[in-house]
This record gives C-alpha cells, structure tokens and sequence, in this order.
C-alpha cells in the first residue's frame, strides 16, 4: 500500500511527454475560462479530429457506423461526443465526464452603479468559494452580451498585457480592527464583492463644456464615463447587461510553479483538468469493440442544475440521436445501453496540504505527484449525497490499470466529521451504471488560484485512455 511518487516511474520519453502535455493543458486553461469559451475550443480541436455535428447528421438523415465520430453542443455550455466502436451500443458504453464549470464571480443583471467617485460592477459568487480570496487581486471580464435584435458581443477584457483589469478593494489593516474579529465567512460579505471599473468622470474626456460651473459636477459622471466607452467599445448599452452573461475571472495566464517547474498555478482546473485530459483521451484512444463517450458539463459547482447541467436529459437524448443513427434505437434498448455502461466520473480530489495536516487522513488522502486518484465514495459525512463505486467495479479498474501500468492511488476528501463534496457520478448511477469518481489531486481548491502537478495530469490521461479501450465487465 505504499505510496509511488509518480516522477520517478518516468524515463526521459515520457518525462518530455510530460512537458509537452502541460502546455497544451496551459494553453487550454488560458483561452477557456468560462464554459463558452472551453466549448468553442473543444468544438474546434474535435472538428480538425474529424467529428461531425450530430444535429446536421439528424436532419441530413445520415447514418453512422463504427469507427465514426459525433459531438453535440447544448446552450453553448456542454458538449457530448462519441468515438462510435463496433458492438451494438445496447451491451454499454465507456463514459469520461467531467464539468468545465469553475467559481467565480457573476455580473448581476442590474449592476452598473456609482459610488464615492467609483464606478462599480455588482456582482454574485458562484460555487463555493472563501470570499476574501477575491479581494485586491487583479481581476478579468469573460462572456457575450446579446441585444434585443439578437446579435452577439463578446468581451473579454483583462488577460492581455495592455488590457486594464478589475479589483475588488479590501480594508486598510489601520481600521480593520473590527472586520479583523469576524469569523472567516463574514470578513468580506457576498454582497461587497463589487468590482471597481473605473474612477474617471465622463467631463474630463469632454474638451467642450457649455456650462463652466457644471464641470465636473454632473450625476454619476463616472458611471456615464463607464457606459461611453461600453457604447464606443462593444456598441453596448446599460439595458443591455439585462441579457449579458459576465463571468469575473482572476486575470492572468497559468504558470509553472516551483523552482522545479513540477506544478501548474492556474484558475478553473477544477474542474477543467479532468475535462482537458478526457478530451485528450478520446483524440489519442483507438478503435474499440465498444463506444465511448464523453460529457463536459455545465453547472456542477451549483447542485447539476438546469438545462446546462447534468441533471438535464440532454446526455440521455444525446445517446438515444446516436442509437438511432446507428440503426438500433428503441426505448428498452436505451435503458440497457445505460445501464450496462461504465463510467469514470473524472472530476478533481483534495491534495493532501502539510500546512493543514490535521483536517486529512494520511493514509486515505491524495497527494500531489501520486497519479491518477480514485475515490471510491464521495458525499460528506456519513458518505451522504454519495455515489459508492461498488467492489466489483474497482477490481475491475484496477485490473486494467495494473495491465497498462497507470500509476493512480486512492482517497477521501478530508476527514470523516469535517465536511465533503460531490460530483456528478451519483446522477449517472441513477441509471445503474458501474460509476466511481476520478481525477486530479488539486491543492488551493475553489481559490482563485489552484495548483496541481504536471506528472497526475499526464497520468490521470494515461488512465482515461486505458479506460476508454479496456473497460467491459
């Protein structure tokens, strides 16, 4: 039961193999930090791989065949694509799912306002987050604006070196005696989380002022100096923040961390890590008796809710479109396609953290550099809110995973008392399918900055790959 350190299981191929992977991951979480933006990056590497839409398949009346490959896009926010094998779909498919949803910060609908000299954007936290780690640190703008004639703008502001970023402000430690003696969760309150656009009135930009006295002195003129340039910049106006979704961002691209350069330093790999390397498996996997798929989802850091989300029939109505272009689609026979599936629910594990030894058992926990880690349960507590991978199942795993030599380990999110977390796998078991959650080890979870090591990333895309061929109970 003694614990591997991943590194040194590498020869110099994969250790380059490493590095080579970590940079595309990079690039990945650079240019997807919202879900619309990982699915118009997804969709793009999928179409140079040779898949086709699954909805221009429907209506041309196409059929499809093994070895073929489909995706479906739904909302602009989640994706399901299939690498179709040869066996009929009915005996089960091979799953990775994962979720490429991320806390942050969202532009309420009403937000932007004028406050001692400041212009401010007021927003609403999403996930789980501590909220003092959102204040003083440079902060980005992601997401589309849709007008009431339907067009679209997408603004993205704060991740180019010329761009201006955002913030929002904290107390100076001189007069923060009082906040200094409140509990953790109320030092910054849900409802100070406003960022600051902008201190300039709209008079100073005006060279031609009728009215001398007046100068300076119009109502809101900072706010007004923030909706010009939104009108000059995206022909944007207030009424349209009504249909915008704004996602606040840390500003700033993923980093090599240490003077090892072992780990990445990023925002959203949770869960975006395990969404990267399943996609990456399903490009590098090869033709196989069975079909596999993977689902990229929205809205897991909120309960799998909506339409977006995986408590949505938008994965169920996907596989029914592919049975039916496969030429073997009835009702029962997608109830057994479900239900003799197997599934690697991929999403991330807590790392083990000396610094906060004691809210971790040693010898159940995940550690950076340990592979690819398998939670047989997740839920909180008395395991409640769980799906519990049964022991078949992960006899099963761990036979392919010693056949393809994955390194990977096993553990709990944290002591039994202290709390938990879930993921989607308990929404796919509802189906009766062999599910149990998988993934990355990932330190500073839900902060704005999160860490994990290179080599668990490689690994855990070894292990989907191995997955992806090799599971049929």
């Amino acid at each position: 039961m003694e614990q591997k350190n991943t590194w040194e299981t590498y020869d110099t191929k994969q250790l380059e193999e490493v590095e080579a992977f970590a940079r595309e991951y990079m690039d990945f979480l650079d240019n997807g930090k919202t879900e619309r933006e990982c699915i118009d990056q997804i969709v793009n590497t999928l179409e140079d791989a040779g898949y086709q839409e699954l909805e221009a398949l429907v209506k041309e009346g196409k059929k499809i065949k093994a070895g073929d490959k489909v995706y479906s896009v739904w909302m602009n926010k989640s994706i399901v694509f299939f690498n179709i094998g040869r066996e009929k779909m009915e005996n089960g498919i091979n799953i990775l799912g994962a979720h490429i949803d991320s806390p942050r910060l969202d532009v309420k609908q009403n937000p932007l306002y004028e406050d001692g000299g400041f212009a401010y954007l007021d927003t609403h936290y999403y996930g789980g987050v501590k909220k003092y780690q959102w204040v003083t640190i440079p902060l980005a703008i992601h997401g589309v604006v849709v007008k009431k004639d339907g067009s679209t703008v997408e603004i993205n502001v704060g991740e180019n070196e010329d761009d201006p970023v955002f913030f929002v402000s904290d107390l100076l430690i001189h007069l923060a005696q009082e906040q200094m003696e409140k509990k953790a969760n109320k030092v910054i309150e849900g409802e100070a989380l406003d960022i600051i656009v902008g201190n300039k009135p709209l008079v100073i930009d005006k060279k031609k002022k009728d009215d001398e006295e007046d100068k300076g002195s119009e109502k809101d003129a900072v706010k007004k100096g923030i909706l010009d340039i939104l009108k000059n910049n995206y022909d944007m106006e207030e009424e349209d923040f009504i249909s915008a979704e704004l996602e606040v961002v840390p500003a700033g691209k993923a980093r090599e961390a240490g003077f090892d350069r072992s780990m990445i330093l990023a925002y959203g790999q949770d869960d975006r890590v395990c969404a990267f390397s399943s996609l990456k498996a399903m490009l590098e996997m090869g033709q196989t008796d069975r079909t596999a798929c993977c689902i990229l989802v929205d809205k897991e850091e909120v309960g799998s809710v909506g339409a977006t989300g995986m408590q949505s029939r938008f994965f169920e109505n996907a596989v029914a479109e592919v049975m039916n272009l496969f030429e073997e689609y009835s009702e029962m026979n997608l109830r057994r396609c479900l239900a003799h599936s197997c599934m690697l629910s991929s999403d991330v594990s807590s790392a083990f953290d000396p610094t906060y030894a004691a809210s971790f058992d040693k010898k159940n926990v995940a550690y950076l550099g340990g592979g690819m880690v398998f939670n047989k349960f997740t839920g909180s507590r008395g395991k409640s809110g769980s799906n519990d991978a049964n022991a078949e199942y992960l006899g099963h795993i761990r036979a392919i995973f010693d056949k393809e030599k994955i390194n990977f380990q096993t553990a709990e999110l944290g002591k039994v008392d202290l709390g938990g977390g879930g993921t989607i796998a308990y929404i796919l078991a509802l189906y009766g399918m062999n599910v149990i959650d998988s993934g990355v080890a990932v330190l500073n979870m839900h902060a704005p900055w999160e860490a994990t090591s290179k080599a668990d990333v490689y690994e855990t895309k070894r292990g989907y790959v191995a997955f992806l061929e090799n599971a049929d109970l």
